[in-house]
């Protein structure tokens, strides 16, 4: 995969398809890879796709220090630059959509559509204190972590689902994604303690979808109904699911996802 410096790290980024830009921001624990695979696969076919892995994720390598929303802005960019974007259509989910936000009003010019899937705009205390949980626990029991992520991170619907096996099954697929990534994980989740990009999104002038999925219990509704009252012109969609749509959901959060895209680039 190609690689760009940005500041004092080294971006490792995917990049395939034919088109306009698209730029796609993962979220805490997540790889450019992991998050998007199945939105890539439905898109490349009309889009030049970048999926940059932010710090902590991936091959990305810097100087391991904590990291801020605005470095992850700066790589963001720096990926989309270098591989030849002028303008694209950005989408983001979780921390990543919090820096698909950050950016889009950092550098508007850039940005011809934004999609923003259980984004917020500044951490509250009861997420604080969810994500501080995460960081303990990512340091000493990952299995215990990948449990408690199933409970809060799956709709209603999807747990109510789940026989047993379903669970020890998860559990071990989470436990195993986060083995080696420990320090990475801890670093991003300490980024999302740290986010308040309140004062960026009333400069975001690109047509915006806040995408809200109804059972969210790491980034509550309320936080999404937030960012569509402080950005000019958002429209504002809930879905069925939870905050881990994009895994729990791939079909269904890849079909809210294109809907935006394909009406933004008919009036592009």
């Amino acid at each position: 995969m190609p690689v760009v410096t940005v500041g004092s790290g080294t971006v490792n980024y995917l990049v395939t398809g034919t088109g306009p830009g698209l730029v796609l921001v993962h979220g805490t624990g997540a790889t450019g890879e992991t998050n998007w695979a199945p939105l890539i696969e439905a898109v490349a076919d009309r889009f030049t796709v970048v999926a940059p892995d932010l710090s902590g994720s991936g091959a990305t390598v810097d100087g391991g220090g904590p990291i801020h929303v605005e470095d992850l802005v700066a790589q963001v960019l720096g990926a989309a630059g270098h591989a030849g974007l002028e303008r694209f259509h950005l989408v983001g989910h979780s921390l990543g959509a919090v820096v698909a936000l950050a950016a889009a009003g950092t550098r508007p010019e850039k940005v011809l559509s934004l999609t923003a899937h259980a984004g917020w705009a500044r951490t509250d205390p009861w997420m604080a204190f969810q994500m501080d949980l995460w960081i303990r626990l990512v340091r000493t029991d990952r299995e215990l972590l990948a449990r408690l992520l199933q409970v809060t991170a799956m709709g209603d619907a999807t747990l109510r689902a789940r026989s047993p096996e379903d669970f020890e099954q998860a559990t071990a697929a989470f436990t195993a994604m986060l083995g080696g990534a420990e320090d990475g994980f801890a670093r991003q989740a300490q980024a999302d303690v740290a986010v308040d990009i309140t004062e960026l999104l009333p400069r975001v002038t690109a047509p915006t979808l806040i995408v809200s999925s109804a059972d969210d219990r790491i980034v509550p509704p309320h936080h999404q109904r937030e960012l569509a009252r402080l950005i000019p012109h958002a429209e504002l969609v809930t879905v069925p699911g939870g905050h881990g749509l994009p895994f729990e959901d791939p079909a269904a959060f890849t079909a809210v996802i294109t809907d935006h895209l394909d009406r933004a680039t008919a009036t592009v």
